[in-house]
């Protein structure tokens, strides 16, 4: 089937769109923290973070775009339709979580999206079965390893400032918040920008618009960066009161706990090419913090509502970008 040069610019757009969305909601996975113990003023705090969501390009390789454009789906049978209803599957769910202020995963409503849209145009078989179990793992390994990092952070963070004044704790909190918080802005570019490099890729090679073998163009690169930037700089604000005060009462020196074992898990799976969930991870995260204080300190109730979130993404997604798949088609 040909298809015309226009649809596939056109689908480029709305593969930027998504990109700008998931900035745009996943902003809170940045800023959250940052935002609710204070040091940062919000509108301060998204400049920030979009700038280094913008300049991560420059620190990462391009394994997780190469992972979603060659290990999710088979890319023999990737066409401009089926990467068209995978991104309406993905924006779908995106705008409905954003809406009731849930944090879930655009990572994850993408990969549901491309999934949905591949079973329906050729069944299951076309499903690439190490890359779905590498994603899989991520998806429970993610927020369990920044909940672990967090937390021994936390613990030792706490043995180091034992005897400091609440005062001194917190100056030095605020100082240690700014760098953690470049640092998980850095890892969220870094991860879920690329994403969406695989897709407007695997895009291209599949309707021949891509000379030679499977790359990403460096005019992918920057589109992707400067789209997940702009995102941020919007900002999503009910998902940040969501992840920065509802979960649990963060401070300073809590806030930087988080974000550095939420940072490192992504610096980690992104030099591994494995598309993890930013929002899964940060979640895990502030939840290490909270449990180093107590348990009870958690609002698990909160939680619990993350949770289904993140188990209804993938088939929700997948589902929406099914029946876009038959109706584009």
């Amino acid at each position: 089937m040909t298809f015309n040069p226009m649809l596939i610019y056109f689908i480029i757009a709305i593969a930027l769109a998504f990109d700008f969305m998931n900035g745009f909601h996943d902003a809170a996975n940045s800023i959250a923290t940052v935002v609710s113990t204070r040091v940062l003023k919000p509108q301060h705090a998204v400049a920030w973070a979009a700038f280094f969501n913008f300049i991560a390009f420059l620190f990462f390789g391009l394994n997780v775009a190469n992972t979603i454009g060659k290990g999710i789906i088979d890319p023999a049978i990737v066409d401009p339709l089926v990467i068209l209803a995978a991104l309406i599957g993905a924006i779908f769910w995106d705008v409905v979580t954003w809406y009731f202020g849930i944090p879930s995963s655009s990572s994850h409503a993408l990969i549901g999206g491309l999934a949905g849209a591949a079973v329906a145009k050729a069944g299951v078989h076309s499903l690439n079965a190490p890359g779905f179990l590498k994603i899989s793992i991520s998806i429970i390994a993610s927020p369990l390893i920044g909940f672990a990092l967090a937390f021994v952070l936390m613990v030792l963070v706490s043995l180091l400032f034992y005897r400091s004044t609440p005062r001194k704790v917190d100056r030095w909190g605020r100082r240690m918040q700014l760098v953690s918080a470049s640092l998980y802005s850095l890892g969220h570019g870094g991860n879920d920008a690329q994403k969406t490099m695989g897709i407007i890729a695997v895009l291209l090679f599949s309707s021949g618009m891509l000379k030679g073998s499977f790359h990403v163009p460096f005019w992918v690169v920057i589109s992707c960066q400067a789209a997940m930037g702009l995102g941020t700089l919007f900002g999503g604000w009910r998902i940040v009161k969501t992840m920065g005060m509802k979960i649990t009462k963060l401070k300073p020196i809590g806030g930087f706990c988080a974000e550095t074992g939420g940072a490192l898990t992504l610096f980690f799976a992104t030099s591994l090419g494995i598309p993890v969930s930013t929002t899964h991870t940060i979640t895990g995260s502030i939840i290490g913090v909270g449990a180093v204080t107590k348990l009870s300190a958690i609002r698990w109730g909160v939680a619990g509502r993350i949770v289904w979130a993140w188990i209804f993404t993938i088939p929700a997604s997948g589902f929406v970008a099914a029946i876009c798949w038959w109706l584009v088609k």
